[in-house]
């Protein structure tokens, strides 16, 4: 558990006084946000979170008046410096050399897992969890409305496993349906297999737009749509054979834009493996009860309170094919007897909150408890994205763009460094770019995309933040002969440096707060604020030019903040550069 002892200490000290367990009063402890304009305490206590709960007695002072007495029952010790009060909160000042020493240990102590060996994780119990997100339609490029799904679910993947969960990562393809006797029959009449090996996406999309197209002007081509699927429900050899040709083309595809993004995947599964197994969840809700048939001869699953189909969900067509909400509950019912998980998230946009509102209220309705543990994250959309060729459809043009647009960024910057892959490091930078600027706010939020604005070196973006990890790793470097662990912390007392410190202090916090709600955003805003810091302590805190003493315990605060900077950016699934 964290050696770091200061939430674990106050709460002894306020467990003697309020007679509640330590462990009860963790979670109320939380440190002080670092202000730039004045000194503040390292951890308040919110006092209402603790009386109340003791409690509801009506005729109990009021609350600054309890915040009063509880403080002046409380004592400094080697730990606490001081201590004050606050509208509703009890402050607590650290020893500011022990601040400086214990951080710095516990940064170096733990690496990678500096702030989730924190007490606050203490309780959380590891988990089997699955997440399906991205999920493509295969046949076709990838979309740049799969690149939300992509990040956001590679974000939560990252978070789950690094706080200790057995974490299992599915793409769900979209693989199956209506459209695909569309393209089988569109490729027989306009397909060309030299093509389709060369370029086979873009083979298949504009194939795609001619069967279309051909489809609105001929019946007998729908005609042939309808035929094609038929045998390919029916499981005839040859159209399965093509179909398959194009579902292999796909993945290849898409597992090297994977590659670009940094993401991968523990299982392609896709709507095809459920086509069979969607037939017997039909069976079941029927031999429930549960299957209604309505006028038009489709059959559907009443939702309503009062029982009298003013909510339904429609799970079966009139002739007897499945949809795409009979073959989600197939997956499901299947990934829970594979997996035995204790969660399953799925990552899409917010349009679908219906769909995944009802898949849960049916598999509730068949019997199954663990639907209550199926959780949905939803995220708004996009809006506004152009490359330089206009209106911008496909994810590689967005991450061509990026990376051209960061490349030519760097070139005419006065402080670029000699690189030996700036290709690469553009790759990276540009990336970051995209995911800060798509994490910055709520997931459910709607925003409006700006080149400019994404690209930016200074200001609250992704380019700084690499700018920033490149800049501390470069300081390290050049003074790499003069690296000492043994540092003495008097030296590290400047309000610039007390204000990194108790900025990595709060660390476990803010991944606490992302691991409750699931939102990138804390992670994205601590960051920022500590590249910021950061910043202002290079300026002020030299490390060449000063004393031997003061130069190495300088050295080990950026190395700290380097390091948890780095951790941070790995979580949102970005791959930090070390020269730029």
């Amino acid at each position: 558990m964290a050696a770091c002892p200061f939430r674990r200490s106050i709460a002894s000290q306020l467990s003697r006084v309020l007679n509640l367990p330590p462990e009860n009063l963790i979670k109320s402890i939380s440190a002080v946000p670092v202000s730039k304009k004045r000194p503040v305490a390292d951890f308040q206590l919110f006092v209402g979170s603790v009386i109340e709960n003791k409690s509801s007695d009506r005729s109990k002072p009021d609350l600054q008046l309890q915040t009063q007495r509880l403080a002046e029952k409380l004592k400094c010790d080697t730990v606490v410096s001081e201590i004050s009060t606050g509208p509703g909160t009890v402050n607590f000042t650290i020893n500011k050399e022990l601040l400086a020493k214990a951080v710095l240990q516990q940064v170096f102590k733990d690496g990678s897992e500096y702030g989730i060996k924190s007490e606050l994780f203490s309780t959380v119990p590891r988990r089997k969890i699955v997440i399906e997100f991205s999920s493509p339609n295969i046949a076709k490029k990838f979309h740049v409305g799969h690149l939300r799904s992509t990040i956001i679910g590679n974000f939560v993947a990252n978070l789950k496993e690094a706080l200790g969960h057995q974490v299992t990562r599915i793409n769900y393809l979209g693989d199956w349906g209506m459209q695909f006797g569309l393209l089988g029959a569109g490729f027989q009449q306009f397909g060309n297999e030299e093509e389709l090996q060369s370029n086979p996406l873009q083979h298949l999309f504009e194939v795609y737009v001619q069967v279309n197209k051909a489809a609105e002007e001929d019946e007998n081509i729908k005609k042939l749509a309808q035929d094609f699927f038929r045998k390919l429900e029916a499981r005839d050899e040859q159209t399965l054979s093509m179909w398959q040709h194009f579902r292999d083309f796909s993945i290849e595809e898409y597992v090297r834009i994977y590659k670009r993004l940094g993401v991968h995947f523990d299982e392609y599964s896709g709507e095809s493996f459920y086509q069979e197994k969607s037939q017997e969840v039909l069976k079941m809700l029927d031999t429930k009860g549960l299957l209604q048939k309505t006028i038009k001869g489709t059959r559907v699953v009443d939702l309503s309170e009062k029982r009298d189909l003013s909510l339904s969900s429609t799970v079966m067509r009139s002739d007897g094919t499945s949809l795409y909400i009979t073959r989600d509950l197939a997956a499901a019912i299947d990934r829970m007897k594979k997996y035995n998980c204790d969660t399953m998230i799925y990552v899409t946009d917010k349009s679908q909150n219906t769909h995944f509102e009802q898949l849960f209220q049916i598999l509730k309705l068949m019997g199954y408890q663990w639907a209550e543990r199926c959780q949905h994250v939803s995220f708004g959309l996009v809006q506004g994205m152009k490359t330089r060729k206009g209106e911008v459809v496909f994810l590689e043009d967005v991450l061509n763009e990026a990376r051209s647009r960061m490349l030519q960024n760097m070139a005419s910057a006065k402080t670029t460094k000699e690189l030996e892959n700036p290709l690469e490091t553009a790759e990276k930078i540009g990336l970051a770019a995209l995911i800060i600027q798509d994490f910055k706010g709520l997931l459910s939020s709607d925003y409006q995309f700006s080149w400019d604005r994404v690209l930016q070196s200074r200001g609250d973006t992704g380019v700084f933040l690499q700018y920033t990890h490149a800049r501390l790793h470069s300081l390290e470097q050049m003074c790499r002969n003069g690296q000492s662990t043994d540092i003495n912390t008097a030296c590290l007392q400047d309000p610039q440096a007390i204000s990194v410190l108790q900025h990595l202090l709060r660390y476990d916090e803010v991944l606490y707060k992302s691991s409750e709600d699931l939102q990138p955003k804390h992670i994205v805003s601590y960051l920022l604020t500590l590249s910021h810091l950061a910043a202002v302590a290079h300026k002020t805190l030299p490390v060449k030019g000063s004393a031997p003493e003061l130069a190495q315990a300088r050295l080990r605060l950026f190395q700290a903040a380097r390091s948890v900077l780095a951790n941070g950016m790995k979580l949102l699934g970005i791959t930090p550069v070390t020269q730029m």
